[in-house]
């Protein structure tokens, strides 16, 4: 029978992890239809009541992905809950009545570079160690140069005076990445859109608004789960700082926690778990910069940052920083989302002309 794979959606990062799946295994890598109500609705009917809606996301997505054909469905792991997502949705997956191989990539809360080889090898025999190292730079090369794309265009996009111009760019980006042979020619395409990035018109003040979008790092990443809050921002003429990322996850998290360790002793004597004293060192770091407000989201029940909450409250109070909490489950309405928004925007609207 032929394998098709399949695995969670996560923003634009489904790209740099498709290539990688497919040069890996050498096998057939399903684009899994984009997160609708559908994926929502699927996903939060076969679920636990009190899961978090990125479980609910996921499951979603695989059974998508299964009823259009997939067989070997990939899951990451790690961190919180997450870790035990793997075994309770192939429990759930199986109950359904699907037919299919489940693999974990991370069975315990680090990657293990040896036991993501084998996982590997056991698809395709003719992966050498060379071309497994070679396929893991490309891949964080790929999603380096995608999160810088994304990063320089959140400082420009709520500015630019061709609408849609930065999203045209971005689009054409991924395509012409998605095409490169080696990481020689891939990095030849992020200078070569660095500069197209630069050269699209922008009207920004020097003085604008600036917020900071923190919290919980599926309802960051994943624009569909926190209904494009930052298209909503980038809409009010507002400069997003967005920390979580791929590239924050995979090495810089590990690089920095000394750092923001020392720095929000304050605040905290011990590791809140997942990114909950990330947050709270970001408030900090977004009043030293200048940033006018703060937007924290998370999944409904999300234990970690229900945890740093009364402390991102406290520092925000103390660093006289207006701060909003987003919390996101399938009944979340964008009505109620919107109104609350806007008056978070009048809030730093008038408190930005006060400082005039």
């Amino acid at each position: 029978m032929r394998q098709i794979l399949a695995f969670p959606q996560l923003g634009d990062y489904q790209y740099p992890i498709r290539r990688l799946l497919m040069d890996m295994t050498h096998l057939e890598v399903l684009e899994v239809p984009p997160i609708t109500k559908k994926t929502i609705a699927l996903g939060s009917k076969y679920s636990p009541d009190s899961v978090c809606i990125p479980f609910k996301y996921n499951l979603g997505n695989f059974i998508e992905a299964l009823e259009k054909g997939a067989n070997v469905l990939f899951q990451a792991g790690g961190g919180c809950r997450y870790r035990y997502y793997a075994e309770v949705q192939e429990t759930i997956l199986r109950d359904l009545g699907y037919d299919f191989t489940f693999v974990q990539i991370i069975g315990r809360d680090h990657l293990r570079f040896k036991e993501l080889y084998h996982i590997f090898k056991g698809f395709n025999k003719n992966l050498t160690r060379k071309n497994f190292l070679k396929n893991l730079i490309f891949a964080f090369f790929y999603i380096t140069y995608l999160d810088k794309i994304d990063e320089y265009i959140r400082h420009r996009v709520g500015f630019e005076v061709e609408k849609n111009s930065f999203l045209k760019l971005k689009k054409a980006f991924i395509q012409k990445c998605n095409k490169a042979k080696n990481i020689f020619s891939l990095t030849k395409i992020y200078y070569q859109y660095k500069k197209k990035c630069k050269k699209i018109k922008i009207n920004k003040p020097k003085n604008c608004l600036k917020v900071g979008f923190i919290g919980e790092l599926y309802t960051a990443m994943e624009r569909y789960s926190n209904y494009n809050l930052e298209k909503t921002l980038a809409s009010y003429h507002i400069e997003i700082k967005r920390f979580t990322n791929l590239t924050y996850l995979l090495w810089k998290k590990a690089l920095f926690l000394p750092i923001m360790k020392r720095k929000v002793k304050k605040y905290c004597k011990y590791t809140l778990g997942a990114d909950g004293m990330d947050n709270v060192y970001r408030v900090l770091w977004l009043k030293k910069h200048g940033y006018d407000g703060i937007i924290h989201t998370k999944p409904t029940g999300c234990t970690p940052e229900i945890g740093a909450i009364p402390i991102l409250m406290r520092a925000a109070q103390e660093e006289k920083m207006p701060i909003i909490f987003f919390s996101f489950d399938e009944q979340s309405g964008m009505e109620g989302i919107n109104t609350r928004l806007e008056a978070f925007y009048d809030l730093l609207t008038l408190k930005k002309e006060a400082q005039k």
